[in-house]
């Protein structure tokens, strides 16, 4: 017994420690043990084993664990990489917006220079800039907070620059703005071309306002990438010691060559303008020739018949006026100053007085001033086919002014109607009787606009 027990701790003694186990774990150097290995515990025979399977998994999974721990110093890196590069990208940009912050926020002043109108639109190179209401730009200093010009904060003087700005700035809905963007924003003329903008671009602001009489674009807007211009207003830096006051600037606008001036509608157009002044009427095109074949050659023509008989204007145009179109070039036309000139047809019956299209204005019957919508049907469509006869013999008419005396009018009206047998015009069967006196006319419809 204690022999057996002497070699077993021997044999124990003897066992190589786990590590120097697998440090001198057996290769198969021959393909035959690689290929199977029979095991026996107690007795039983076990099923061979696939060497080659398992040393194939015990190298893969070997493999990756390398692999895994040779990437993990790259993988750090990598990340430490990109998250520097971050923050120093970050850093940057709020570098870059913070001072022009601070400095809008610096300069921010309760004053600000403003363009009193819109601008007259469209606008060509070479022509006069003017407000919408074709009267000199003018510039004024007002109150931020409640629009008012603050004349007694601006007792002395100031000089103003006028320059040209990108269409795109302001950015979005930005409404306040650093000296420095507005400076970086002003745009320049084309390399070898004359100042982008001529004419009184330096004016000086008295009590508050000061008017641009005299100002042109020299260069289209094309040439740029937002294909807009601004024109925008400042102090001239350095004139100007008081806080700050924020630059003007209109809304963008294209400017476009001068040839185009020549074919331009007008807004609101003339009575002696052409007619293709008039919008959806080009030049020469096809509504123009077929209006003036029928003698329609100004915007005045054009109106006078829409007053007496659109539909028959509506007819000369056809159909290759959409009612679209339509509907466009007649709210064109309306807009035109008609003037106070007065024009006097005088009928058997009443006189009628016109405006300078051919809209009746007052109808003049037995000393009395009568207008359309007083008028009983057959009565407008009486009034109406003397309109039409004015329209025919509009050049024979009496011209008046709008305060003309009108007892004149009366008198002849009652002279003529002392000599003829009265017309059915106050006859009590108003109906019957104008469709006799009229049966060889065709009756308009009453319920047009213009009758």
């Amino acid at each position: 017994m204690a022999a057996k027990r002497l070699r077993d701790d021997s044999d124990k003694e003897s066992e190589p420690s786990e590590d120097k186990q697998m440090r001198r774990m057996p290769s198969f150097s021959t393909k035959s043990s690689k290929r199977h290995l029979v095991a026996s515990i107690d007795g039983y025979h076990l099923l061979p084993l696939n060497i080659d399977r398992v040393i194939k998994e015990a190298m893969m999974t070997k493999s990756l664990h390398n692999f895994f721990f040779a990437m993990e110093p790259l993988l750090r890196r990598v990340v430490k990489e990109e998250v520097e590069r971050g923050v120093i990208h970050s850093m940057r940009s709020f570098q870059r917006s913070t001072p022009m912050q601070i400095e809008a926020a610096a300069e921010s002043s309760s004053f600000k220079l403003t363009f009193n109108k819109q601008l007259s639109l469209p606008i060509f190179t070479g022509s006069k800039i003017e407000d919408i209401e074709s009267r000199p730009l003018q510039i004024v200093v007002v109150d931020v907070n409640t629009g008012d010009v603050p004349l007694s904060t601006l007792s002395s003087p100031l000089k103003v620059e006028v320059v040209v700005l990108d269409g795109d700035f302001p950015s979005g809905d930005q409404e306040d703005w650093a000296g420095a963007e507005f400076q970086n924003n002003i745009v320049k003329e084309r390399t070898g071309k004359r100042p982008l903008l001529t004419g009184d671009v330096n004016v000086t602001l008295r009590d508050g306002a000061a008017s641009i009489s005299d100002l042109c674009f020299t260069d289209n807007s094309s040439w740029i990438r937002s294909r807009h211009f601004r024109i925008g207003a400042r102090v001239v830096p350095g004139s100007h010691n008081a806080p700050r006051i924020r630059e003007a600037i209109t809304e963008p606008f294209m400017v476009k060559d001068h040839r185009g001036e020549l074919y331009k509608k007008h807004y609101p157009p003339a009575l002696d303008d052409e007619v293709w002044r008039l919008e959806r009427i080009g030049k020469d095109g096809a509504f123009h020739k077929k209006l003036s074949a029928v003698n329609i050659n100004t915007v005045q023509d054009f109106l006078k018949l829409l007053a007496v008989d659109p539909h028959r204007l509506r007819s000369i145009l056809g159909v290759g006026m959409s009612d679209r179109m339509w509907e466009g070039t007649i709210a064109h036309a309306k807009t035109c100053e008609v003037g106070d000139k007065r024009y006097v047809h005088r009928a058997p019956q009443c006189s009628l007085v016109f405006n300078a299209v051919c809209e009746v204005v007052e109808i003049i019957s037995d000393g009395m001033t009568l207008t359309l919508q007083s008028l009983t049907k057959p009565q407008r469509a009486y009034v109406n086919l003397l309109a039409r006869e004015a329209h025919q013999n509009w050049d024979n008419l009496e011209e008046a002014d709008a305060f003309f005396d009108q007892s004149i009018v009366a008198a002849n009206v009652q002279l003529q109607q002392s000599e003829i047998q009265p017309f059915p015009w106050y006859v009590a069967d108003e109906e019957n009787a104008i469709e006799y006196q009229l049966e060889d006319y065709e009756i308009p419809d009453p319920a047009q606009p213009s009758f």
